[in-house]
Order: C-alpha cells, then structure tokens, then sequence
C-alpha cells in the first residue's frame, strides 16, 4: 500500500491521482504491519471525499469496517464538503462513560459475586434485550431531541451528572421528524439496554496512576473501584445509519459527487439531505446518551443494595461519558486559520486539550478524560489530548483496542465455557447473556491495548492518566 515512515509512530500513504489528501496512520510498526489491506485502501479511500482537510487518519486500533475503517478519523469542511454516514457508523454514538467510587477492593471483594448477579439482573442485556421502561413515542421523542437531560429530570441520575457528559448528554440540532417510524419501533423496546457485542459493564480498580497531578483532580487513585458502561444506540441508531444510507446513495448521483466506494455515499453537508441525516444522526446520539445514563443510575441502585449505602456515600459520582462513533461541528486551525470542520470520528475518541472550549468547566484547565475501554481480560485507561494530537488528529485518539480477529473465527477457535474459565481463573468474574457472546469477545480477538496505548503516547496524541484492570464483567 506504499506506506511511509513520517516519524516515531507516524506512517503516511502518500497523496495521489485524485485523492485530495494524504492519509495517515498511527501505530507502532508491529501494529502496522498488522492492519488488513481491506482497511488500508479504506483509509487512503476517505482521502478522496470533498472537502476533506490535512489528512486520512487511521488511528492505533484500526480496522477493517464499513466505508471508513474503524478507527478512522476525517476532518470535513463544512462549507465546501460532504457528511458521509460511513464515517460515523450504524451504532451511532457507541460510547463509554465512567464512574468513579471511594470504595477498594477489599470492600467489595466478598460481594463481588453479588454484585455481579444483581447487575445481571438490573440491566437487560444480550442480542434484542429488552427494556425495563415503556416509553411512548412522544416520550421517545423529546428524548431524542432532550438528551440525557430528560431522563435525570424523569429520576435516573443527577443534574450534575450532565456536566461530566460529552455535549452535556444532547447534541443541539438533533430532530425527532427526521427519524423514521421503523427507528422509532425499535429504539422504544430498548431504551436503557446494554446491548451485546463489544458492549459491557465492569467493576474495575484502578491499578495504576501515571499522572498523580491530573489524577488527583479527575478524582483517581490507586486501588480505587470504578464502573465502566459500554454501550450505545442499539438498533434505534443502527436504523437511522440504514435508512439514510439509501438517501446519500441517491444524493450522489444528484450532485455529482464521485467516491471510490460506494459505502462512502456521502452528500453534501449544507444539502437537505446532508442536514437531514445529521438531525437523525445527533437524535442517535442522544438516544445513546440517554441509554448510558439510565444504566448508571441502575449500577448505582444496586451498590446502594449491596452496600447499604446510598450512591452520594459510595461516592458515586460520574468521571465522563464520551462518544466514540459521531460527527461533530468544531473549528481547527487549518493553513494558520480558523476553519468549521464536520470532524467524523469512527471508532475514535475525542481528546481536546486544555483550553479548548468543548471542555466543561471541570475539565478546563486540563482537559476532558478521554475513556479508552478494554475487553473481557484486558485493561482500560483514562487519557487526556495534547496540543500535538489537536493539531495532529483534529484532538482525536483511540477507541478501544481494535479488533484482529473476526466473530467467527473467535467462535471457531474457543468455546464461550472455554473464555469463561480462562478469565475466571485470573480472579476475573464472567456473566454473559450466551456463551457463544463470550467466544466473539475473548481477549485474543483483539489487539494488545496496551500497545495501541503506547502508540497512542509515542505520536503525542495523548497522554496516560490511569489504567484500570477488570474484576467483574457483564457481557451482553
């Protein structure tokens, strides 16, 4: 694919014939050599849409996925360019959000297992789960358009845990008119579910502070238990991603807009179809905001059972939910100025630095936690951007660790009673809504973390705060 080494974890496929940028890759070169060729011509693809500024970023732990590969990053013109849903993906705003406590695992080891069952238990889970709430589409709706504001003013958290979430949980513009019947049908049954895949509860501890000065203000130490919820917009996002595709398949023709793949049909972004599909896409975004904070309030309800404290007690409070697959309206210098981008970020975290204006008041002066989770078996890290990787990466980082290997060659490989064993053998406790989910997530289908952690470091995007190992994990 003719990569080049630009510098320490910096590797750039050259522009050329009509690409309009160079795409970039970030890793290290084990990481690199790794990378499928399916997501390096995704990556140097994207260099082909219009308006697309500085460069195609792929980031540590990309892989191969629809139209953008996951892992994959675009900073769009927003005057001149194009929206494209392949670009933020079907589970729109899969995120993860982090709650901290002021318990160790030495007050919570010999209720583990308890607490583990009782979560089980409390939040559905698992292919199709279905919801503990019965909204009505005018509910559904003003959630949609409301965020997560909506459901701490219904009970499920409190006021303050807006300000810990990306966007304060509602992205302005979004529209419950541009949401077709079909997602509005799904996303009801599923409004405050975890889902299955990738997606996951976790009881963790803290095992390492690497920033002890931007530690102690997020409120981390070592030994401390925290709770980190995985999830997303379920199908409700899955549809709005299906039913505009179609529309921007349509739009490219009407505009004449020409990409090497057809699964980056795109459309103008100040088009009616290009406005349309954001409204939907920020109502999905929402929705998943909503659909974390409903779980968090149900993790608080049951350590307040097991504990026999209330949550304030417990010290509760939330650390930051973050986005992983969306696109955002932000400004970034380009060529020394200042210019409105439509920044996609697939399979990516934002990251901004200190100073920038997306950081709530808490996290001004050093920056909002960047939330990168693990796998079953594998840790997870707190982060914060850097000056280099806004400039680098539009303040982007990875997301995860990034799959290697297929479902179905997992599956092949080991069985979920096999996984659950293994892990539990560490000390790690397991519950899963189906043993064949267990096998598709095992720890050997991902890449190091730790790694793509390094590589994160090495280019400068970020930096470590924390590292936070599993004791207890919840599958869907």
């Amino acid at each position: 694919m003719g990569l080049k080494k630009v510098s320490e974890g910096i590797w750039e496929i050259p522009k050329e014939k009509d690409m309009l940028v160079p795409a970039r890759v970030y890793g290290t070169e084990k990481l690199v050599n790794a990378i499928e060729k399916g997501a390096l011509q995704q990556v140097k693809n994207v260099a082909y849409l219009p308006g697309i500024q500085k460069y195609s970023i792929g980031l540590p732990d990309m892989h191969w996925g629809y139209g953008f590969p996951i892992g994959g990053v675009a900073g769009i013109d927003y005057e001149t360019g194009v929206v494209s849903p392949g670009g933020i993906g079907f589970d729109i705003n899969c995120g993860v959000r982090l709650v901290k406590t002021n318990l160790t695992e030495k007050d919570i080891r010999p209720k583990l297992k308890e607490l583990l069952d009782l979560l089980f238990g409390a939040v559905p889970a698992g292919v199709g789960g279905k919801s503990k709430l019965r909204l009505s589409k005018e509910e559904l709706s003003e959630a949609l358009e409301t965020g997560s504001k909506y459901v701490v003013e219904k009970g499920f958290g409190w006021e303050k845990d807006l300000k810990h979430t990306e966007e304060n949980g509602r992205i302005q513009g979004a529209d419950s008119s541009k949401v077709s019947e079909k997602a509005m049908k799904r996303g009801m049954p599923q409004f405050g579910t975890l889902g299955s895949g990738n997606h996951f509860l976790e009881i963790q501890r803290v095992s390492n502070i690497y920033d002890k000065v931007i530690g102690e203000k997020f409120g981390l130490e070592e030994g401390q238990i925290t709770v980190m919820i995985h999830c997303g917009s379920r199908g409700f996002g899955h549809q709005v991603a299906s039913d505009y595709l179609d529309d921007m398949v349509k739009a490219m023709g009407k505009y004449k807009i020409s990409v090497p793949d057809r699964q980056l049909a795109c459309a103008p972004i100040g088009s009616p179809e290009g406005q349309d599909y954001l409204a939907a896409m920020k109502c999905a975004a929402n929705y998943a905001f909503c659909n974390r904070q409903v779980i968090m309030h149900w993790v608080r309800g049951v350590f307040e059972k097991v504990l026999g404290k209330d949550a304030e007690s417990l010290g509760m409070g939330l650390l930051y939910d973050i986005c992983h697959n969306v696109a955002k309206e932000e400004v970034h210098e380009i060529d020394g100025k200042a210019r409105k981008l439509l920044v996609h970020r697939k399979g990516a975290t934002r990251a901004m630095p200190a100073g920038r204006e997306e950081n709530s008041e808490d996290f001004s002066s050093t920056g909002h936690p960047a939330l990168i989770p693990g796998t079953m078996g594998t840790s997870s890290y707190v982060l914060i951007g850097t000056d280099t990787g806004l400039r680098e990466t539009f303040g982007s980082v990875a997301h995860g660790a990034g799959r290697v290997m297929s479902r179905h060659e997992a599956m092949r490989r080991k069985r979920g009673e096999r996984v659950k064993k293994e892990l539990e053998a560490k000390g790690e406790l397991i519950r899963g809504a189906s043993l064949s989910g267990l096998a598709e997530e095992m720890p050997e289908a991902y890449k190091d973390v730790d790694e793509v952690i390094e590589s994160v470091e090495k280019a400068g995007l970020g930096k470590r705060v924390s590292k936070h190992v599993p004791l207890a994990v919840m599958k869907g």
